[in-house]
């Protein structure tokens, strides 16, 4: 008998797939839009198998939610082993911008918040990472609150694709992100420890 021998995936392989796949259709459609089945057609499984390994489309939503914020905080823990200040964890957020399905997910979390048991899953973890954050680098609770505020203008603007992976010309958003650069230039303690993003002020 001739031709390769096709490979069994475990379940937890299986479930990966189908993780993978809902972080694609949720970002894609957001949580109301997206159907199980359209999940169960890109991970290359039955609708069934999908129920049978997460239970509802809720709890695969709150998985994927939960798979984007331990992506952030992973990317946060790398760069503080480099350099455990702000600067390094806003360079370690800005390679995230590339994956924009991660962030819009997040985003669609933070939107079907209304949902008790989503809502309570998505401020626990945002509140998580505000927590690592300031764990991790040692700033104060204003320091740390500016460079979320900078970090979830940049999540919005690689939704909207301005920036990140292949991004679309904006004239506003170049202004933004210049004078972000900017500022990161003149401080070097990360996106947001200065005056508000905007025109430099002289000072006297």
């Amino acid at each position: 008998m001739s031709g390769a021998t096709k490979t069994r995936l475990t379940a937890a392989e299986r479930s990966e797939q189908v993780l993978e796949a809902a972080v694609k259709a949720f970002a894609a459609n957001g949580y109301v839009g997206t159907k199980t089945d359209e999940i169960a057609r890109l991970a290359g499984v039955s609708q069934p198998y999908v129920i049978r390994l997460f239970g509802t489309k809720q709890q695969l939503f709150l998985a994927a939610t939960q798979r984007v914020c331990d992506r952030i905080e992973q990317a946060f823990r790398a760069a503080a082993g480099q350099r455990a200040d702000l600067a390094s964890l806003a360079a370690g957020y800005d390679a995230l911008l590339a994956e924009r399905e991660l962030l819009v997910v997040l985003l669609h979390g933070f939107a079907a918040a209304g949902d008790p048991e989503i809502g309570d899953a998505v401020r626990d973890r945002y509140g998580r990472i505000y927590r690592l954050i300031r764990d991790l680098t040692g700033a104060s609770a204003e320091d740390a609150e500016r460079f979320l505020s900078v970090g979830m203008l940049l999540t919005v603007m690689a939704a909207m694709r301005v920036v990140g992976a292949d991004p679309v010309p904006a004239d506003w958003a170049t202004e933004i992100t210049d004078a972000l650069a900017a500022r990161r230039a003149r401080n070097a303690s990360g996106w947001d420890l200065g005056a508000p993003v905007g025109p430099a002020t002289a000072s006297g």
